[in-house]
């Protein structure tokens, strides 16, 4: 038997909220994660036996019962979690009846899971009617996708293009484009909704003002996700200091030629 902390969940985690924090998309405690771990890919860790605590989620989490989730902490500070994963992690197991948690491991100096955490479960919920391979929900801060929420319609037909056409892997990469929420109060049940109504169509959702929800298969895809949305929104940043002044432009046709190539299906409501 083995220690959790020594795991590959633990380790892959921690690599990724540290290059989420050095990217500059999480200052101070901004942001969080959560994984869904298969209950057999816990088998040979002995420290994930028995229940720590008990947590209230404050959501009915049912559709999830019996399911594991390693998740970052609420007031946590990304670029702490390599170096202290387990007093800045957790492991919870949610409850037949979905109202509650049990923690199975971390959380050792009495934390508890982000605020954020039920707005998690229910993007997992709907990403797991969609791909039942799914396991990942990141949140954070990019500042390039934040700023074009200030100066842009919050259309997502309109900002999808627009990051489409910023370089040639955006369609490959989300083809379906990007959800759009209006401005919310984070940490709430309301936001929780929202975001997860556009994840029954999309992988990323903006949060305008604030961050963006991205969903994917593993931690990787998950952050290469978001990574190139900030990038297409960084180039467009970029022309803006440049004078802001498009000469040249992948036009439709090549977008539709680029999706035909790669073997993707651009969001017909945009394209």
């Amino acid at each position: 038997m083995s220690e959790f902390v020594n795991s590959k969940f633990v380790k892959k985690i921690s690599e990724i909220t540290y290059q989420s924090y050095d990217h500059g998309w999480d200052e101070r405690n901004g942001g969080n994660v959560s994984l869904r771990i298969d209950e057999a890919d816990l088998a040979d860790y002995a420290d994930v036996k028995e229940v720590k605590k008990t947590i209230d989620l404050g959501f009915d989490a049912r559709a999830l019962a019996g399911q594991y989730f390693l998740v970052t902490g609420t007031g946590r500070y990304f670029r702490n979690v390599i170096n202290q994963p387990k007093l800045d992690l957790g492991l919870v197991r949610i409850t037949a009846d979905g109202q509650k948690a049990d923690l199975m491991w971390g959380f050792e100096d009495g934390g508890l899971p982000t605020s954020e955490f039920p707005s998690h479960l229910m993007s997992h919920i709907e990403r797991l009617k969609v791909d039942q391979n799914q396991r990942v929900v990141m949140h954070c801060h990019p500042t390039n996708l934040i700023a074009l929420s200030f100066t842009q319609d919050l259309d997502e037909a309109q900002i999808s293009r627009l990051l489409w056409k910023m370089q040639a892997e955006s369609l490959v990469v989300f083809p379906e484009g990007i959800g759009v929420i209006p401005y919310m109060t984070p940490g709430t049940t309301e936001i929780g909704k929202a975001t997860a109504a556009k994840m029954q169509d999309f992988r990323v959702v903006m949060w305008p003002h604030h961050g963006i929800f991205g969903a994917g298969t593993s931690l990787d895809e998950t952050f290469g996700l978001i990574e190139t949305v900030e990038k297409a929104a960084t180039i467009y940043s970029q022309i803006g200091a440049q004078g802001g002044q498009i000469k040249q432009a992948i036009t439709d046709d090549q977008l539709r030629a680029l999706a035909k190539a790669f073997h993707v299906v651009a969001n017909p409501d945009f394209l």
